[in-house]
């Protein structure tokens, strides 16, 4: 377990039989207002917000703080008015036409070295001559991070240690169940909201919480339930992960 690194917790919503998206992986717009307020609240509460590339594929967007209230406690604790939204993917293969890039966020893009040509190579592709056309789409990250592991895959550990040396101290990952499951085999995970919302979506294809290939019961991760909250159909599970220190 990497010691230091900001506190994470995985913010999720799911159907009542544990899924995230249906079966075509189509964005999941399923979860209701107070869903949709809760989420904000934790990403609000966070430095930085943590995603796939599938997520933001499926979205196109990102969810940014808004309330009113949050803003303010954001700006009376010294922070900006958005926390950092960061990208994780290996190839980097991102749409840089998509909404995304022009929300009043920092991005950052963590990445392989092979992600970072690639993405790099992309802006280079775009027709950008006309230059009444630059500041009204100039599509970018602030930062491009590169952790790799010998295997050429992206460091997670070496880039939560990198976080925690640049105060940031809170990270929420808003999915998907590839990065959760990556997250939990590294021990990488505090806690976790998952949202249970009332349809059920089956679906052998349809993606869950946590994907990878899965832990045996035995050696799967232990949570100790903090709360239950239940705002009209829907039910709020807050969790935290048993370590053997606990």
């Amino acid at each position: 377990m990497v010691q230091h690194r900001p506190h994470t917790t995985v913010v999720l919503a799911m159907s009542a039989d544990g899924k995230i998206a249906d079966f075509r992986r189509e964005p999941a717009r399923f979860g209701s207002r107070a869903d949709k307020t809760h989420l904000e609240k934790q990403i609000a509460a966070s430095d930085a917000v943590l995603f796939g590339a599938g997520t933001l594929r499926a979205y196109s967007t990102t969810l940014t703080v808004s309330h009113p209230t949050l803003l303010q406690h954001r700006t009376q604790e010294g922070k900006p008015a958005q926390p950092v939204h960061i990208v994780i993917t290996h190839s980097a293969n991102l749409n840089p036409e998509i909404h995304f890039f022009q929300q009043p966020i920092k991005r950052w893009l963590l990445t392989t070295t092979t992600g970072a040509f690639s993405w790099q190579g992309r802006l280079q592709t775009l027709d950008l001559t006309d230059k009444s056309l630059i500041q009204e789409y100039s599509p970018k990250f602030e930062q491009i991070l590169v952790f790799e592991t010998p295997a050429g895959k992206v460091d997670i550990p070496a880039f939560l240690e990198h976080l925690a040396t640049i105060d940031i101290a809170r990270l929420v990952i808003l999915g998907g169940g590839q990065l959760v499951a990556s997250m939990l085999e590294l021990d990488l995970i505090d806690e976790l909201w998952l949202t249970v919302c009332p349809l059920i979506l089956g679906g052998v294809n349809a993606p869950t919480p946590v994907e990878g290939k899965g832990f045996l019961a035995e050696l799967a991760p232990k949570l100790q339930l903090l709360e239950v909250q239940t705002v009209e159909q829907e039910v709020f599970l807050h969790y935290r992960l048993q370590r053997q220190i606990d």
